[in-house]
């Protein structure tokens, strides 16, 4: 006798089914080489996770929950801290000026301490009620230190790091930055020579005012004279007064010396600034001037090459680039999916082939779209071209046009609509994925491309949203060959065109099964032919009887 046990049998059919499992698991993942791996990851000890929390007594807040988010740059945080960046320039130049010259007079006591009373408070707003709730970034976590930092930090009353951080927040939303960085250096300079007026009137009262020809006279405006005297020496312009004591001479190389440095240094961060400021137009100038030059010495016709510099003007004026791809692909992908489905996945969900398929395929054909840029007059696709792209037009119109010289415009799409997309679900066989109308740019017109090689690759991932597709495609064509329009006579006719086409059945002879294989005729023809064989076999009887007979 046989004995099964059932425990035994559970046993098997588990081991077999896990088995299965991980075959299926390495299938996806010989089909799919960014599918993960079937091996299970250890998990995280207990402890390790513990001291994860307890490390550095640090607060770790999540995105979602933060309030008082300071990390990105807040429109309303770069205005408070343009308001602390004026107190902080306030103090940087108006401390060195009341040391160095005589300006607290009775009258002017007043002023001073209006500004410096509002500087002050608002040196403590920023002290008590911003920096205690900035937070900071530390392996990739935003981090809270309450409990470790002091409240008055000789860092908070100086408030340089409000006027870089200003600085820096500034130049992230502006769309022109080199504007900011050439006022910046700017700054930079007459800063500087602000410091050189401020010593050069302390020289001069150290020497005695009036005393030589080199010191300040003592006549005019102090601060514009000296200021003027910093701006002729720092920049060696010459033509000064001759220094004749040891401290004078001291003095002006010292600012000689100071000059050519710093004067050097800032001439060429200027020119860094300019040269960072114009890098893309003078891409665009090599790159526009070194097609030019191919054209020309492969002789190409003038319209071709008016033609191409108006789409290389078109393409800068609008874009203010060549190609979005090449600054797309610096991104992260999160970055990049934003962007794509914030211009046009809710223009992929409108199309009816699309409708019912998997969110995340649709996200990634966006992300294979490319942006073409057509001049007016320019085909987009012609009647009988191989089908490989579906287009989305980003901006600008198309027209289908057909008709003698395809003058005669059938539909205008506008911004939004999409066509060619049938195109890409039709096979090859039988010409089924060839183009059906003639499709031109009504001015200029930019339009997203989906490649068909690249829809093939995404539903490889995607086996269902492929199935729907297949589907959906069935039913576009049937519906399409039912709405075929009809051939112009003035296309050629295919095959023999001396015989013409042969003409159709008659409607008697099909009632009796017309000419074909298994008609009337055939049976008639049949019958014909054993008659035939049978009088022959007679006749053949009737000739062996006569002769025996002989």
């Amino acid at each position: 006798p046989i004995v099964i046990s059932k425990d035994f049998d559970a046993q098997l059919i588990e081991i077999v089914q896990q088995y299965r499992q991980r075959t299926e698991q390495f299938k996806e993942k010989v089909i799919d080489p960014y599918a993960s791996s079937p091996e299970c990851s250890p998990p995280v000890s207990e402890y390790k996770s513990i001291q994860l929390m307890i490390n550095d007594n640090y607060h770790v807040s999540t995105f979602s929950s933060s309030f008082f988010l300071c990390f990105s740059p807040d429109r309303k945080y770069i205005a408070w801290l343009s308001l602390v960046t004026i107190a902080f320039n306030y103090n940087l130049w108006f401390i060195p000026v009341r040391m160095a010259f005589p300006y607290h007079d009775p009258e002017a006591v007043p002023l001073w301490f209006t500004l410096d009373i509002i500087a002050d408070i608002i040196y403590v707003i920023d002290i008590i009620v911003f920096q205690p709730r900035l937070q900071f970034c530390k392996g990739g976590d935003i981090i809270v230190r309450k409990k470790e930092q002091t409240l008055f930090c000789l860092c908070f009353l100086l408030k340089s790091e409000a006027f870089f951080e200003f600085s820096d927040r500034l130049e992230g939303i502006m769309t022109k930055a080199y504007i900011w960085r050439v006022i910046r250096t700017i700054g930079y300079l007459m800063f500087i020579l602000h410091l050189n007026a401020c010593l050069y009137y302390v020289a001069s009262e150290y020497q005695g005012i009036g005393k030589t020809k080199w010191v300040y006279s003592g006549q005019g405006s102090a601060y514009l004279r000296c200021y003027y005297f910093a701006v002729r020496t720092l920049i060696n312009i010459g033509g000064l007064p001759e220094p004749h004591t040891v401290f004078e001479i001291t003095f002006q190389l010292a600012n000689f010396f100071v000059g050519v440095f710093v004067f050097s240094s800032l001439i060429g961060q200027m020119r860094d600034v300019i040269g960072a400021a114009t890098a893309s137009q003078t891409y665009f100038r090599a790159s526009m001037d070194a097609c030019v030059e191919y054209m020309v010495s492969n002789h190409i016709p003038r319209l071709v090459q008016t033609r191409v510099r108006t789409w290389y003007n078109y393409t800068w004026d609008s874009q203010g680039m060549l190609d979005e791809s090449e600054l797309l692909e610096q991104m992260p992908l999160v970055m990049r999916t934003a962007i794509a489905v914030d211009i046009n996945l809710a223009t992929f969900q409108k199309i009816d082939l699309f409708k019912g398929c998997d969110n995340q395929m649709l996200v990634d054909m966006l992300l294979r779209l490319k942006s073409i840029v057509y001049l007016p007059g320019d085909f987009v696709c012609k009647k009988g071209d191989i089908g490989k792209e579906m287009y989305i037009i980003k901006a600008g119109e198309v027209q289908v046009i057909g008709g003698p010289d395809n003058k005669i415009v059938f539909v205008t799409l506008k911004a939004g609509c999409v066509f060619g997309e049938i195109s890409l679900l039709q096979s090859s066989a039988n010409g089924g994925n060839r183009r059906t109308a003639n499709v031109a740019a009504h001015g200029f017109a930019n339009l997203f491309v989906l490649d068909k090689k690249d829809l093939n690759d995404i539903l490889i991932h995607y086996p269902e949203s492929q199935k729907v597709l297949a589907r959906k495609g069935r039913k576009l064509m049937k519906a399409k060959g039912k709405t075929a329009p009809v051939k112009d006579e003035g296309e050629k006719k295919k095959g023999l065109a001396m015989f013409g086409q042969k003409p159709p059945t008659p409607k008697m002879l099909r009632a009796f099964g017309g000419f074909g294989k298994g008609g009337l005729l055939e049976k008639l023809r049949v019958c014909d032919d054993l008659m035939s064989g049978i009088m022959v076999q007679t006749h053949i009887c009737n000739l062996v009887c006569v002769w025996q007979w002989i």
